[in-house]
């Protein structure tokens, strides 16, 4: 469940629970409202735990010196979001 769809879920929870005063026998408005609430509430808190735990891959692509025919390396590394360095002016 992504982040829209959970205040989608919140937002329809608190319609039902504090805005619509519907009589249905058997079926408490309300309770379905907060029910939808809690929903919404526990899939925005697991996507956002679920977002806090990727990390950026960094690709590096280097090129080795002329001792093999045309031999390139490509390598993965994965580390905690690191930001890009900053540019220099020379």
């Amino acid at each position: 469940m992504g982040i829209g769809a959970s205040i989608f879920l919140l937002a329809l929870g608190a319609i039902l629970a504090f805005a619509v005063e519907a009589d249905i026998s058997g079926l408490d408005i309300g309770v379905i409202g907060w029910i939808l609430m809690l929903a919404g509430l526990a899939g925005l808190v697991i996507t956002l735990a679920f977002w806090s735990n990727r990390r950026r891959t960094v690709v590096t692509r280097t090129q080795q010196p002329a001792t093999g025919a045309g031999y390139t390396e490509y390598r993965e590394v994965r580390r905690d979001d690191v930001p890009p360095p900053p540019p220099s002016y020379s």
